[in-house]
């Protein structure tokens, strides 16, 4: 007895490994990791963890309500994760990290609804939107006051307009998207030479996941012209295999395939959205798609002009 019940732990620590790595896009670096934590049972769950970022945000007022109404006995709600997208929407380039961060949330919730295996997958998720949040709490904590320019004048660089922020100022420096690019490339903190557990490649590994997640819902929104609907299974693959799978070794892209086998099928997904056809859900997931595209191109952009697209 004594026998199976570690055998049975050593699949569990092997199946949260893989978890852990979906993000990493490696395996030999994180293999010691994966050992220490099989040793942690007894760690402290992320939500007891503290956050300087709240869980959920406001819509912006100017967008009026949520575009899509509220999916009753559900734990993931479209219309708020629409709510939080749009909320992210900062100048004409930027993002909000705060609403950004509770998108995430809301994602994490529907992969969680898709089955265990997947759920594996977003608990490596938030771990990183954890990561931004406690950055963030150590940098409002700082007793020393941060200069921060006004990263929009379009002439940050060398600008002279420098607005001192204490602690506490929720317009410091993880306040946005471009305002932690521009506070840890000044502090030293972004290496672009090895892995680190800087704000900015946690971004990027939350950044390659959202195009993963919005070509999944982009492909389980279209209705083809004839023959049968794929099923999701196939169309999530088959998204892995277009953006994440690049940035993971052989091993954990056979166990993410593996993984998503085991989805639910399509009408799981018109219960999940409250609608009665793909007519509909094409409809919702359309909308979806369009709010997580805008939030995609504006961390591209930000991420590209400061050639962080390929952090270790």
């Amino acid at each position: 007895m004594g026998v199976k019940r570690k055998a049975a732990a050593a699949i569990v620590v092997l199946l949260l490994c893989l978890g852990s790595l979906w993000l990493q896009g490696g395996l030999d670096y994180h293999w010691d990791s994966c050992l220490k934590g099989y040793n942690q049972v007894n760690k402290p769950p992320l939500q007891n963890q503290p956050h300087q970022l709240s869980n959920s945000s406001e819509a912006d007022e100017t967008q009026g309500p949520p575009v899509l109404a509220p999916c009753p006995g559900q734990n993931f709600q479209v219309s708020v994760l629409v709510s939080h997208l749009l909320a992210a929407r900062a100048y004409t380039s930027d993002v909000l990290l705060q609403p950004y961060l509770s998108s995430w949330d809301e994602l994490v919730k529907f992969m969680e609804s898709l089955g265990p295996m997947v759920s594996l997958i977003s608990q490596e998720i938030e771990t990183k939107t954890a990561i931004i949040r406690q950055l963030a709490l150590l940098s409002e904590k700082s007793p020393e006051a941060e200069l921060v320019p006004d990263i929009h004048s379009g002439n940050a660089a060398n600008s002279p307009t420098v607005v001192k922020k204490f602690a506490g100022d929720s317009r410091g420096a993880y306040h946005s998207v471009r305002s932690m690019i521009w506070t840890e490339l000044n502090r030293g903190i972004v290496d672009f030479h090895h892995q680190t557990d800087s704000g900015c490649r946690t971004l990027l590994r939350l950044h390659r996941a959202l195009l993963w997640l919005k070509l999944f819902l982009q492909k389980l929104a279209e209705t083809p012209m004839a023959g049968r609907l794929r099923s999701p299974s196939d169309l999530c693959r088959e998204a892995y295999q277009n953006t994440l799978s690049h940035h993971h070794t052989w091993f954990v892209r056979r166990a993410a395939e593996l993984a998503f086998i085991a989805l639910p099928e399509r009408g799981f997904f018109f219960r999940l959205v409250c609608v009665q056809n793909q007519e509909e859900l094409s409809v919702v997931l359309t909308r979806v798609v369009n709010a997580i595209g805008e939030i995609y191109d504006r961390t591209q952009k930000a991420l590209e002009e400061n050639g962080m697209l390929d952090l270790p």
